[in-house]
This record gives C-alpha cells, sequence and structure tokens, in this order.
C-alpha cells in the first residue's frame, strides 16, 4: 500500500481548491473547512482513512494583523495501528497584499518527525527555509522567488479566486510550490467533467484532472508519475450552482483521487 501523506493529500487539495471558493474571497476569518480522506488501491476498497481540517483566523504576528491559516491532517483512530499520521501547518498572511509572510509545518508520520519554518521577503523577492529532520541538525537556505511561487498551503488558498468555468478540455496550467530546499513545479490538464460514483455516498458531478509533481530540474516532467484527481462540486440530483458559496462558518467537503 501506498505510504499516505500529508503533503500529498494538500497537493490534491491546491491543485483544485478554486472550485469551491466563494466568488472573489480568499482568507475569511472564521471560515472552517472539513475533508474526508478515502483510499482505494488494487485488493483494497475504496475506504475512508483521515480527516483534514482547515480553520481562517485573525491574529496578531510582531505587532502586525495577519490572517492565520491552520492545517491538520490526522488518520482515523481505526487505522493508526498501521500508520499514524498527524501533521499541521500554519501560514500567515498580510491582509493588505494577501501575500504570505511566514509558514511553518510539524509533522508526524509513524516514527518520522520533520520541521520546516519558511520567511518570505516579498519586496526582495526572497524566501529563507530552515527544517529539521528527527533530530539531525538544522539546514538553511534562502531562495528566489516569482510572483506565483508559494508553499502548499498558500496555494490552495490562492487558487480559491480560480473560476471553474474558465477550464478547458485539454488546457494544462503549472503551479510553483515552495519546498525547504527547491521549488518543485506542479502541472495539471483538465480532462473533463463527468459524474463519478462514490462507494456509500451516491453519484457526483466532478471535473477530472490529470495531475503530475514535476523534479527539480524546473519543468522536467520526465519522471513524475501522473495521478488523477475528481473534485467534487456536487451531487447529481442537487441544484446545478456550479459554485458553493460561504461567506464564514463550517463546511463538510469531499476529494477524490488515484
Amino acid at each position: 500500500m501506498k505510504q499516505l501523506t500529508m503533503k500529498r493529500i494538500l497537493i490534491l487539495f491546491l491543485l483544485t481548491g478554486g472550485i469551491f471558493s466563494a466568488a472573489g474571497q480568499i482568507y475569511v476569518p472564521g471560515e472552517e473547512l472539513f475533508y474526508r480522506v478515502s483510499y482505494r488501491a488494487k485488493l483494497v476498497p475504496n475506504t475512508e482513512v483521515a480527516t483534514v481540517v482547515v480553520r481562517t483566523s485573525e491574529v496578531e504576528l510582531d505587532g502586525q494583523t495577519v490572517y492565520n491559516v491552520f492545517g491538520q491532517g490526522k488518520t482515523l483512530a481505526s487505522f493508526r495501528w498501521f500508520f499514524s499520521l498527524d501533521d499541521r501547518y500554519n501560514i500567515w498572511v498580510d491582509t493588505a497584499t494577501l501575500r504570505t509572510v511566514r509558514f511553518t509545518s510539524d509533522i508526524h508520520e509513524g516514527g518520522y518527525t520533520f520541521r520546516s519554518r519558511f520567511d518570505y521577503d516579498w519586496p526582495a523577492r526572497r524566501v529563507a527555509t530552515r527544517w529539521q529532520r528527527r533530530t539531525l541538525p538544522e539546514n538553511r537556505k534562502e531562495m528566489a522567488l516569482t510572483d506565483v511561487s508559494m508553499d502548499a498551503v498558500s496555494l490552495f488558498f490562492n487558487m480559491r479566486s480560480a473560476d471553474a468555468a474558465s477550464f478547458r478540455v485539454g488546457e494544462q496550467r503549472v503551479l510553483q510550490m515552495v519546498l525547504e530546499d527547491t521549488i518543485r513545479h506542479l502541472r495539471y490538464r483538465f480532462e473533463g467533467r463527468e459524474v463519478k460514483k462514490i462507494r456509500n455516498m451516491g453519484k457526483f458531478n466532478t471535473l477530472k484532472f490529470a495531475c503530475q509533481i514535476g523534479t527539480s530540474e524546473s519543468f522536467s516532467f520526465t519522471d513524475g508519475s501522473e495521478f488523477f484527481i475528481w473534485p467534487v462540486g456536487r451531487r447529481e440530483q442537487d441544484s446545478p450552482s456550479p459554485r458553493i458559496a460561504h461567506p464564514r462558518g463550517k463546511r463538510q467537503c469531499l476529494y477524490h483521487g488515484v
């Protein structure tokens, strides 16, 4: 069975986050998003194995009012004997520019631990990163940024301004995700609209995407495996509204991917 990691979950979410957003809204203090993550392998039925919660609030950071987004992914109690996962991510965002000023991660996956912190300097177009695995010495690096270079959580929220109606079949788009020691390119291609049947939940109208994670060599995707995701917009029998508005409050969502 493939290892389930929060980084893979985040990549699935950020590639299609805009489909569920309220038009014109990116960060909404008081908003809570809840996701259920299912897993399917060759001889394993589609099974719910983890949950993800994302909360947005308004806080103070270094004397400045900022948006704070907290994300946590955990395996369900019934699966922790097999693979325990408890990953936590935070970003702090300038309320005026909507640019992330800091990112942190605290990852616990089985016996593996990892912590990281990114400090963005947007006027200089630089990001200073630091990270540490288990009890090994801390590493540090500084990298150049472009206007579209962001960590995974920031990318997810910035894609919420995307218009799902603008996607064209066969169209490809590329994202740039800041990691601790490199900036990884993510390519996704819109495959079309499908009605997807999900076990124990019914049929849903979805958008199908083919996704590929590039290598560290910029836009090289030659050794990156392709996978598919189906963001779920609504049940087939529900009203035909293509968007779900959420000015604030709780929402439950489902992503299905293989």
